[in-house]
């Protein structure tokens, strides 16, 4: 085998504020790792008004779902140019027919599952506060500003974005659990979902951490013996 047999495809999963994006960063860190994430690439692509950006932008617009024939296009045409590194996809797969579209192309080695209680998701991201100019964050429980309700350094008044909203986080967990749940199910079945539960990222990401480990030197091991 080439060197392609030392290289990770790991996948992470989570619910918008399960700590996911920590996690992923701190896996880059440690692992050298190329995070791809679906959300900033359709950004990127919308910025830089690309086909695929502009296409997806019209659904944006419209307040519909990008479909999963666009979002499949979108990340294993980005995957394309990674193919001499291991890399963490975060963000895509989001649905069963994307996982199989990716499962055609490359052979995931781990899905990451974030498991937090959806009241703790709730309390965390209904505690966000923005100042809007800066984008600065505060979070009322771990991170809050001075006065209530004021920016710190400008004495701006403070917002919290309609995402954010009690009513809205509810909503948007109850739709990542509906969409999301048949994926776990599919990488449950193939014998590559590593769930960890938790409450706190702090406490979640030592248990991540020595699962990826052992992942790696089993990789190296298969190497070896090829």
């Amino acid at each position: 085998m080439g060197a392609s047999a030392r290289l990770l495809r790991a996948v992470i999963m989570g619910a918008p504020g399960s700590g996911k994006g920590t996690v992923s960063s701190r896996i880059i860190k440690h692992f050298e790792l190329k995070h791809l994430s679906s959300g900033d690439l359709l950004r990127q692509n919308m910025l830089r008004g690309t086909e695929i950006g502009v296409l997806a932008k019209t659904f944006i617009d419209q307040g519909k779902l990008i479909p999963d024939d666009v979002m499949t296009r979108l990340a294993l045409h980005e995957l394309k140019n990674l193919t001499e590194h291991s890399w963490l996809l975060d963000g895509f797969p989001r649905t069963l027919p994307q996982a199989e579209a990716l499962d055609r192309a490359y052979q995931i080695d781990t899905v990451i599952n974030l498991n937090v209680p959806f009241e703790v998701i709730k309390q965390r991201l209904t505690a966000r506060w923005i100042h809007p100019a800066s984008g600065r964050v505060y979070n009322i429980e771990f991170n809050p500003p001075k006065t209530v309700g004021i920016d710190d350094l400008t004495g701006e008044p403070l917002i919290q974005r309609e995402d954010d909203k009690p009513e809205t986080v509810i909503k948007r967990l109850k739709a990542y659990e509906a969409q999301t749940e048949p994926v776990l199910e599919y990488y449950r079945k193939k014998g590559v979902l590593e769930t960890f539960s938790g409450t706190e990222t702090n406490k979640i990401w030592p248990n991540v951490y020595e699962k990826k480990k052992q992942l790696e030197l089993q990789i190296f091991c298969k190497m070896q013996i090829h």
